[in-house]
């Protein structure tokens, strides 16, 4: 039996949206963002700069399906990343456009770990909503 607050528009919503973060995480984490890279036509400067964009308006709309969903453990590492990491990647951004050189940093590896921790968490989101509703499902027929 459903709990009484929620409707099937907020049960079907905790089951989108994740996906939807998911998907977009995937896409412009995962496959955009290494993809520009390849680019040979682009150089580091521009593809950095391109990056600082993506990443800043992404940073947005992650909060903004945050707000929607409060899930507990992607409320920790989006802050992390807004907070700790963007700054520091984005000033690193800054320092090689401007024709600075940098010493390695393992700061990208740790976004990028962070990128698939909120994956899981998402995931797993996605895998005990869709039991809980296929059950709900069953348990009506």
């Amino acid at each position: 039996m459903s709990c009484p607050f929620t409707s099937p528009l907020v049960d079907l919503a905790f089951l989108l949206f994740p996906t939807l973060w998911i998907g977009l995480l995937v896409g412009v984490g995962f496959i955009a963002t290494p993809t520009k890279f390849q680019a040979q036509s682009l150089s580091l400067p521009v593809t950095l700069d391109v990056g600082r964009s993506t990443f800043a308006i992404w940073n947005n709309v992650e909060w903004v399906v945050l707000a929607v969903l409060a899930v507990g453990a992607v409320g920790i590492l989006l802050p992390i990343q807004t907070m700790v990491l963007e700054p520091t990647l984005n000033a690193r951004s800054v320092n090689i456009i401007a024709g600075g050189r940098l010493e390695p940093s393992t700061d990208h590896l740790i976004y990028i770990v962070t990128d698939a921790l909120k994956v899981g968490v998402l995931g797993s989101v996605v895998w005990k909503e869709m039991g809980r509703l296929l059950s709900l499902l069953l348990q009506s027929h």
